[in-house]
């Protein structure tokens, strides 16, 4: 059986755990498609994401040409799915209360995307995330192309899910991945209790084999890391001012920051505000084999954000071995507690601060003992060919 991937940007830094996810189905025997809107602007620094990029088909990057011989020959040999995918397309529009440019662009990608599909023999689409990439896999199916699904993570997903047709695209999907029980519940909020059962959920994982168990002692010096991209909704400008807190008793403690993005001028300035040059570290995006070698000798990830799905990274550190200081929102507190490290209210500062002073002196021992108990976790709930396996088998229930 042949699925087709689809996703608005891939490979990107950000999306190893589809990366992940696709290698594993393959590993259960079914055939993969990789379909991309666009190229990641950056370049990619993972010699893996790279290979990836290759075995990449791309609707937009570069495509516009194509796209528009797409479209007419469209109009000559697809006439009756072309009108039902019109309607679609008007609903989309209605919904979101105009931009029809860009509903247009997904009205030509889909059209590229059918065409390809039907080419490759492509029985299913699978989408990752509902916002664009499930717009363009309901158009394709309503030009007669495969029939679709979607995973949902949350949580920009479940703001104003009316304009983004988050109920349309679970109604016409042949069923919904959810990554955890809090993107359940939103999406049946959205859609309908009528859905539920056609929501089901299929974590993100972690091939265990990459992620061993660190045999790395807690150190004196050893470094608080975040890793993720440098925005807003990560709150790494709130870690400078806990980390100045912090410094007060803890002259020497030292946190480094792994990725970049939009907040990098912000973070830097609030560095220098606080004078805490010698303690935090901007790393910049780095190979998944250097994330891992720091996250491997870290004291704790550090990941207090104000909105998430459920981190992948939180899932890497724990497989690691290592505790993670985070926050109770969206899907993080299904699998991070006390047991495991500390979880406190988004955009508290003191929390941050307080969970910090309490990792630095916590003993050894203890630390060590969050850290076999989050490793237990993960291999319970986020083994990668376990959740393989349980995805692959919804897919085969499509089977044509």
């Amino acid at each position: 059986m042949r699925i087709g991937y689809l996703i608005n940007t891939y490979p990107a830094t950000s999306s190893t755990f589809i990366r992940r996810e696709i290698e594993a189905l393959e590993n259960q025997g079914l055939s993969i498609s990789r379909y991309a809107i666009r190229r990641w602007a950056d370049e990619l620094v993972d010699q893996r994401d790279k290979l990836e990029q290759e075995k990449t088909r791309y609707l937009l990057s570069g495509q516009v040409p194509k796209l528009i011989g797409s479209f007419f020959a469209e109009v000559l040999t697809n006439p009756v799915g072309l009108m039902r995918a019109l309607r679609a397309w008007a609903r989309l529009v209605g919904n979101a209360g105009g931009g029809v440019v860009r509903h247009t662009a997904y009205l030509l990608e889909a059209i590229s995307l059918r065409r390809q599909a039907e080419a490759d023999k492509v029985a299913h689409i699978h989408a990752h995330f509902s916002t664009n990439a499930a717009a363009v896999a309901l158009l394709c199916h309503r030009l007669g192309g495969p029939g679709y699904s979607f995973t949902a993570h949350g949580p920009d997903e479940f703001v104003d899910w009316g304009r983004s047709s988050l109920a349309m695209k679970v109604s016409e999907a042949r069923f919904v991945a959810a990554i955890s029980h809090f993107c359940r519940v939103q999406l049946a909020r959205a859609a309908g209790m009528n859905h539920w059962d056609k929501i089901h959920i299929v974590r993100c994982g972690l091939d265990l084999e990459e992620f061993p168990q660190s045999q790395e002692d807690f150190h004196a010096d050893s470094a608080f890391i975040c890793v993720g991209r440098l925005c807003p909704q990560k709150a790494q400008v709130l870690i400078v001012d806990a980390t100045a807190r912090v410094a007060r008793e803890h002259p020497d403690v030292k946190v480094k920051l792994i990725g970049d993005g939009e907040s990098r001028t912000e973070v830097v300035s609030a560095i220098a505000r606080h004078g805490v040059e010698k303690n935090i570290e901007l790393m910049g995006w780095r190979a998944n084999d250097e994330v891992r070698a720091e996250l491997a000798s870290a004291r704790a990830l550090l990941l207090p954000s104000f909105a998430e799905g459920l981190p992948v990274v939180i899932m890497e550190a724990l497989a690691l071995g290592r505790p993670a200081i985070s926050t109770y929102i969206a899907g993080i507190p299904e699998l991070v507690d006390e047991g495991c490290g500390w979880i406190g209210p988004a955009g508290s500062v003191d929390h941050i601060a307080n969970a910090m002073l309490e990792c630095i002196e916590t003993s050894h021992e203890a630390l060590a003992d969050m850290g076999c108990e989050g490793r237990r976790r993960v291999q319970d709930r986020h083994d990668i060919d376990k959740n393989a396996r349980e995805l692959s088998s919804v897919f085969t229930k499509w089977k044509k």
